[in-house]
């Protein structure tokens, strides 16, 4: 795989405000990686070292990992933990799974056990506080799991109380608009892979044509039915959003699906709270 494939690696810097933030959380830096799809095919192993070394260079407090690290068969997780243990934090690295990290019954148990075998958190429905009690961290179940319940999680935290949700499914922001979230970090939808300029992502455009394109052709127009099964809201395929009262940022992934990568790079995001 070569840059035609995938892009040149973005290092996306964003600046999020959170409302009761500690003044001793001011300038908290977050590094998110997300669809990593290490398979051999869809990330190239440069390409991962530069998005490591990227990530290390900002100097996180936290590297918060949102999913997909393998794609179907689950056994290549363990040579890519070869290459993540390298990562640098100062307060740890912390994940949830993706809908491809469960996608067989071995699945789930195969990747986190190689995650945590390099000290990685992995939350499943789980709060932890890397950054103190004044900001916890949640971590959601995959949407398309069985196990997909925000609600005994997200009720154990006062309304008062600031948290980052950490959901690798984008539209879970849509479920989520019951409960405060001052920043949930999610991927999946890998930046919508092909952008169009003046359109936007290319699977806004297919969504857009298939009310007007008769059935009988629509099985003609490449992934028109596969991007409509991805996600419910293309609009939210990238970059930082508002949904309700909340904001979500959706990180358009490393690894790449065919037909590759267009006006839409791999990114690393590096997130500074104030």
């Amino acid at each position: 795989m070569n840059w035609v494939f995938s892009g040149t690696l973005s290092v996306e810097t964003v600046t999020v405000t959170i409302t009761d933030l500690p003044t001793s959380l001011k300038g908290t830096k977050l590094v998110q990686l997300s669809d990593l799809h290490y398979d051999g095919v869809r990330l190239s192993e440069s390409l991962l070292a530069q998005a490591i070394e990227a990530c290390n260079q900002a100097e996180p407090d936290l590297v918060l990992l949102t999913g997909d690290y393998v794609t179907d068969d689950p056994n290549p997780i363990y040579q890519l933990v070869q290459r993540l243990k390298h990562l640098q934090s100062r307060l740890g690295i912390y994940a949830v799974l993706g809908n491809h990290d469960i996608h067989y019954g071995r699945s789930k148990v195969q990747v986190l056990d190689g995650l945590t075998s390099i000290g990685v958190r992995v939350l499943w429905n789980e709060i932890a506080y890397p950054l103190g009690p004044e900001l916890p961290l949640v971590g959601l179940a995959d949407l398309w799991s069985r196990e997909f319940n925000p609600a005994p999680i997200m009720n154990q935290i006062d309304p008062k109380t600031p948290r980052i949700v950490l959901s690798h499914n984008p539209d879970t922001a849509e479920l989520l608009q019951q409960w405060r979230v001052d920043l949930q970090l999610s991927g999946h939808t890998h930046g919508g892979q092909v952008v169009i300029p003046g359109f936007g992502p290319g699977p806004v455009l297919l969504e857009k044509l298939q009310p007007h394109v008769p059935k009988r052709i629509q099985r003609w127009i490449p992934f028109m039915k596969a991007c409509a099964r991805v996600v419910k809201h293309w609009e939210w395929s990238q970059g930082l959003h508002q949904v309700g009262k909340n904001q979500l940022y959706i990180n358009r992934g490393l690894g790449s699906y065919a037909p590759g990568r267009l006006f839409c790079p791999p990114e690393v995001t590096v997130i500074t709270l104030v």
